[in-house]
């Protein structure tokens, strides 16, 4: 592990190969209650291309937050991390991948500068459609997903971790998901929990149709063929209306699909990458 000073934080990360390539970056940025050993799984494979580097968000493992102050635990700080980490990164354009709410940053990175991105990867980006994608988007009203997360919430702040996790993951990846994680994965996610306060107030915009043709970039989104809810069509309506973009399904795969089939996910985002 090593770390960079970003914004005034230490920003953590984990470097793996140097790839074929003459060393291309691929910056990975994980989602809720993730890290940089979100990437394990595919690590491995992707360095044989590229220079992979997954990073931790501000105040996501190795550090161990209290979630106490939650006012640099915002969307827009993570983004400007995220911005600031890449501008230290040589040689420059780089590969950025999101998965989840790291999706959300990846997208709006591309938003802000994509005079640092060659090519960007969503994976299942996380968030919101607003009204303009969705007609059946009530303003105002929380999603399915958003209930979940307020739910797993409370439970944190009455002291119930292992509560606050099983409503968390089962209401992704459906029930009793939670129960089949493994070991490993499971550390991973409860020594972020409290990363899941901050999320309340992070202040994240929906995605708008006047979002999507500011995407100039060239875009991947993928998605697991039996990922349920939101997660199952936000990407897929994003991806009619950002130009040129590219899809892939991971079959027989939910919302971690590069868990559940890390060959597959690594040979469509290498070939993407590669093209």
């Amino acid at each position: 592990m090593q770390t960079l000073r970003v914004n005034g934080y230490n920003m953590a990360y984990l470097e793996v190969g140097q790839g074929k390539d003459g060393g291309q970056p691929l910056v990975c940025v994980h989602g809720t209650l993730g890290d940089f050993r979100t990437w394990y799984s595919v690590l491995g494979p992707l360095s044989t291309r590229h220079r992979v580097i997954a990073v931790s968000l501000r105040h996501f493992f190795p550090e161990h937050w209290d979630g106490v102050a939650t006012d640099d635990y915002r969307m827009a700080q993570h983004v400007a991390d995220t911005i600031a980490f890449i501008e230290q990164i040589t040689p420059k354009p780089v590969d950025l991948m999101g998965h989840s709410r790291g999706g959300h940053i990846a997208f709006r990175v591309a938003q802000q500068r994509p005079d640092l991105l060659r090519k960007i990867v969503l994976a299942e980006p996380g968030g919101d459609l607003d009204a303009s994608l969705d007609r059946t988007v009530v303003p105002g009203a929380p999603s399915a997903l958003g209930t979940r997360v307020l739910a797993s919430v409370k439970k944190v702040r009455d002291g119930d971790i292992e509560g606050a996790l099983q409503n968390f993951v089962d209401g992704i990846d459906g029930e009793g998901a939670w129960r089949r994680l493994a070991a490993a994965p499971k550390q991973q996610l409860r020594d972020n929990i409290t990363t899941l306060l901050g999320q309340v107030h992070e202040a994240r915009k929906p995605f708008g149709k006047a979002d999507m043709p500011t995407i100039k970039t060239p875009t991947l989104l993928i998605g697991g063929a039996d990922t349920t809810g939101s997660l199952s069509t936000m990407w897929r309506v994003m991806a009619e209306h950002i130009a040129g973009a590219g899809t892939a399904v991971i079959p027989n795969a939910r919302h971690w699909m590069f868990e559940n089939d890390p060959q597959e996910f690594c040979r469509v985002v290498m070939e993407f990458l590669a093209a």
